[in-house]
């Protein structure tokens, strides 16, 4: 097992041809990112060609990293900023985002950034048995490698290593939450596979969050974009972890009756995962009055409808009218991973929802730019912008359409596989929840909400809306189209002559098929190209079946693909 540091900074991607700096994206939705080259060329811990003197570069190699910035110049850079008069950031991890984004460089290039790099996300010709190799190989070729990573056998071994990094937390240099166990054997993580969300061979064991002590000035009813009503506690102001924090949430009616918290309390508050604050206990005071006990609204504090219970949330059901709901899912249908509307953020989101432009989610395509025009922050230009935003984004896929609706459970991941599974939206309305399950990574629960969303009548109506001419869901890439490949498992060994193995991964993971770096029984094909190694050797012992380059381009021809 390896254990590493856990930072929860802004992770990057890297990709070298050649042994130079090509191109270099940010993680995004896990598939799509925003190119940020010419950003990541003004740190200088990045090398812009790689070192081949100890160890040969891949001819192309992505690598994947964590841009940070130390805590001292991020101090420094704050005192810079106030002494012009402007704003200071409010932590490291806020200004290494903002910095990677800037559309100038040369604002990026002011900012103090540095960079751990710890993956090797492809690599051509190139075969690893274990996550301590890819370290050492990344050092060799010149990249900034982390110096905190122990290789760990044992689990007194990790809980010492965990109790020594939280002892020296304040002494690193830079912010971290915890650290991340991992296993070392990148094989038997193949064989562990993921979960829709996390992979099964890796966990992040935090550290205690820091706490402060403050009081509660009020307690607030916050309408959710899924319908939930949060109690939220409004406090005076305390610095948690360098982080100012005037809000926390009280979770449900039920935490809220278990801590007893009220108006006018003194209480300890804290930030989970040292992002999330959260009331964590009320401080007792002998003498002091205390305010009448918070009760949950009746009713929705947005739009006035009945709150139901479900379990130990207070929920309005009025989804898509509701005005506080509305504007929360105009959000989110124009997010990055959904519709990605640009112009739409949450302020426009909420003016539109407040002077009555949209009422419901498809009076958003109807908008006009003269509409527009009428509200505050909005010019000619501006409006039409917008516009021709929304116009452009409504011609999407099937998987960013799904993630738009914010359907319960359902997120990018998900949605992609239910597009995948089922390739148009009136075959996803048509599935009950035994059909539903069928597609990888949903279970009982999620196909009870999925199918719950769809034959909701109110729900049923928007959709009908959106898809009368508002919404163009565009026909699936024939590379996406399901084929017999679908679910079976490619080990890749060796060189291509027609395609790098990045390429051939790709085309693989488009046809439903699974590459995995190790070969064993439950390996399908292996293809070897030239020079294969000892995959190929494993693979004869074995006796799976075995595929040459012509072979294995027969293979992605016959189902669609032509290489």
């Amino acid at each position: 097992m390896k254990a590493k540091a856990q930072r929860g900074w802004r992770a990057v991607e890297l990709v070298y041809e050649g042994g130079l700096l090509t191109r270099a994206a940010t993680r995004g939705d896990g598939s799509r990112g925003e190119g940020i080259l010419a950003n990541v060329k003004t740190i200088a811990a990045v090398p812009l060609r790689l070192r081949a003197d100890e160890v040969a570069v891949p001819p192309f190699l992505s690598v994947r990293g964590e841009v940070i910035m130390q805590l001292e110049a991020f101090e420094q850079l704050n005192e810079r900023l106030m002494e012009a008069g402007r704003e200071p950031f409010a932590n490291p991890r806020n200004a290494a985002a903002g910095a990677l984004r800037q559309l100038d460089p040369r604002i990026t290039s002011s900012r103090p950034l540095d960079i751990f790099v710890y993956d090797i996300l492809a690599a051509d010709g190139l075969e690893l048995e274990t996550q301590w190799e890819v370290l050492e190989k990344l050092r060799r070729w010149g990249l900034r490698v982390n110096d905190l990573p122990r290789l760990l056998s044992s689990v007194e071994g990790l809980l010492e290593y965990h109790a020594d990094l939280l002892e020296r937390r304040d002494d690193i240099g830079y912010e971290i939450d915890g650290v991340v166990i991992k296993l070392n054997d990148l094989g038997m993580r193949q064989s562990l596979g993921s979960t829709a969300r996390h992979p099964r061979w890796a966990f992040a064991f935090k550290f205690p969050p820091r706490k402060e002590v403050t009081r509660v000035l009020k307690i607030l009813a916050s309408v959710g974009r899924t319908g939930v009503v949060t109690p939220v506690a409004m406090m005076r102001p305390v610095e948690i972890g360098g982080v100012t924090v005037s809000r926390a949430t009280l979770h449900n009616r039920q935490e809220v009756t278990r801590k007893d918290i009220r108006e006018g309390d003194r209480v300890r508050v804290q930030r989970a995962g040292d992002v999330i604050p959260q009331v964590v206990e009320r401080i007792e005071e002998p003498g002091r009055k205390r305010t009448p006990r918070f009760e949950m609204p009746a009713a929705c504090p947005s739009c006035g409808t009945p709150l139901i219970d479900r379990g130990p949330f207070s929920v309005c059901p009025n989804s898509f009218e509701c005005p506080a709901q509305l504007a929360g899912r105009l959000l989110h249908l124009g997010s990055r991973n959904a519709l990605d509307i640009e112009g739409l953020g949450d302020e426009t989101a909420r003016l539109l929802v407040d002077r009555g432009l949209v009422r419901q989610l498809p009076d958003l395509f109807d908008l006009k730019a003269e509409q527009l025009q009428e509200l505050e922050g909005f010019a000619e230009k501006s409006a039409a912008n917008l516009v021709d935003g929304i116009r452009s984004a409504s011609r999407t896929d099937l998987a960013r359409f799904l993630t738009g609706l914010g359907i319960p459970e359902v997120g990018v991941a998900v949605a992609r596989q239910l597009a995948r599974h089922f390739r148009s939206i009136e075959a996803l309305r048509e599935a009950d929840e035994e059909v539903l399950q069928e597609v990888d990574g949903v279970g009982p629960r999620m196909a009870e909400q999925i199918a719950g969303f769809f034959v909701e009548p109110h729900n049923e109506q928007v959709l009908d809306r959106l898809l009368e001419g508002r919404v163009e869901l565009l026909e699936p890439a024939d590379e996406e189209i399901s084929t017999d490949l679908e679910g079976l498992r490619f080990v890749l060994t060796g060189g291509l002559e027609r395609l790098s193995r990045g390429q051939a991964k790709h085309l693989l993971e488009s046809l439903g098929a699974k590459v995995t770096s190790t070969v064993s029984s439950q390996t399908d094909y292996v293809v070897a190209g030239t020079d294969p190694g000892s995959k190929l050797e494993k693979a004869e012992r074995l006796g799976l079946q075995i595929l040459d380059e012509a072979a294995f381009l027969e293979l992605l021809r016959a189902s669609g693909v032509t290489p």
